[in-house]
């Protein structure tokens, strides 16, 4: 197993300018100026993300700065070695032993961007730390290509009328009905076993004595947080491309936004399978017995970015915006929830001080990508502890945007 500690580098609170572009605005809330976004719109280089100054993208730099304390006073009370971390996280489960990699995590670092331009980092954003379930967005990102590009016909599709012949994930009679949307929602209720790790005891619910018996639900009727079903969702999806999904992420997502060459997608150590005569290591949906994705907060932001703009990197349409408003479509099941991880602000209630709609990619740590498409904004904020600071850190970020009249920020 590998685990490894970097030096802890504590960065300098960097305040840097922003220039005011085109404000895009949600796919939810269309408008002229979204219509009429233009080529001046920025989007950073792979080895340039320029610094501008809150004040030259409408915020206050004091306000900013109040923000970013904020973040680094809510530095999460977990423990920096990770294997402890995710002891102390889920070792009340049974099977909970770690299978995939582990390494210490940093400080609490994290980046604030408005209209694409860097306006404040804090603590250690080039850091690569276990990101846990923000890897799940990575996941449906990729399930989401399979669907634009015709390997997938349509979410509603049976998934096990897309497995191979002697791939039986979907061959129980409770799990032969659920969808690739299921899938996509944690819905799915999926029963079994997959690299050792039962899907009931994932967060099992009620007396010990009764977890192998749990409720069982209709596909699509019950919502249930569950890493083993996003597994499965992982492994399916690897059925379909037959080819590694950090390869495919790479290739269609991370390589055309200009992410570095530093982030990692594992599996585990027990998750090889042969698909065509090759080995491939079916990846995790995160790290919840290690694995999943590795990444710094600048890829992770990058990522973020190109949510803001709807799936545009450039001149390049690389994710649909079709698929986009059907991740943030709330599920029947869970109207807080789009597709996994896309956590929804439905009425507010997730984040009182954001607006209703933004949307955020969240993992255990907590590891955030806040996308707010009202006030051009990413912010990646990493190591935050609970209890409301992600709303009290939200709320001052966005207490620093200045009033404007006009419809398009900046002018």
């Amino acid at each position: 197993m590998l685990k490894r500690a970097l030096p802890v580098m504590l960065a300098a609170l960097a305040i840097v300018p922003a220039l005011a572009q085109t404000r895009t605005v949600s796919p939810t809330r269309p408008s002229a100026a979204a219509a009429a976004q233009t080529a001046a719109t920025y989007y950073p280089d792979r080895f340039d993300w320029q610094h501008k100054k809150p004040e030259e993208v409408g915020m206050n730099a004091a306000l900013v700065n109040e923000a970013v304390q904020a973040a680094i006073a809510a530095d999460t009370p977990g423990s920096h070695d990770m294997t402890l971390f995710l002891k102390n996280s889920f070792g009340k489960e049974p099977f909970d032993t770690l299978i995939g990699p582990v390494k210490d995590r940093g400080p609490a670092s994290g980046i604030i961007t408005r209209h694409g331009y860097i306006v404040a980092e804090w603590g250690d954003p080039k850091r690569v730390d276990i990101t846990n379930s923000v890897t799940k967005t990575f996941l449906t990102t990729v399930v989401g290509l399979a669907w634009q590009k015709g390997l997938i016909h349509d979410v509603y599709d049976y998934a096990r009328d897309y497995m191979p012949p002697h791939v039986d994930l979907f061959e129980a009679e409770h799990n032969q009905r659920i969808k690739w949307d299921d899938l996509l929602r944690q819905t799915s209720d999926w029963s079994g076993t997959l690299w050792d790790k039962p899907d009931w005891a994932d967060r099992p619910e009620g007396k010990p004595e009764e977890w192998q018996k749990r409720k069982m639900y209709d596909a699509g009727e019950h919502y249930k947080y569950n890493d083993v079903r996003v597994n499965v969702m992982a492994l399916a999806a690897l059925e379909v491309w037959r080819r590694p999904l950090p390869s495919v992420l790479n290739e269609y997502i991370m390589e055309p936004i200009g992410a570095s060459s530093t982030w990692r997608w594992y599996g585990y150590e027990n998750s090889w399978v042969d698909i065509d005569g090759q080995k491939m290591q079916s990846v995790s949906g995160g790290g919840h017995w290690g694995g999943g994705m590795f990444i710094n907060s600048f890829d992770m932001a990058r990522f973020g970015y190109l949510f803001l703009r709807n799936g545009k990197w450039g001149d390049r349409q690389l994710v649909s915006e079709k698929w986009i408003q059907m991740a943030r479509t709330p599920g029947r099941a869970n109207e807080g929830y789009g597709y996994a991880n896309w956590f929804l602000n439905t009425n507010r209630k997730a984040i009182p001080n954001a607006p209703a709609t933004a949307v955020y990619f969240e993992g255990n740590g907590a590891n955030i990508i806040y996308v707010d498409w009202d006030n051009d904004i990413v912010a990646v904020m990493r190591w935050v502890r609970g209890g409301g600071a992600l709303n009290e850190i939200v709320g001052k970020m966005l207490a620093s945007v200045k009033p404007t009249t006009s419809t398009a920020a900046g002018q």
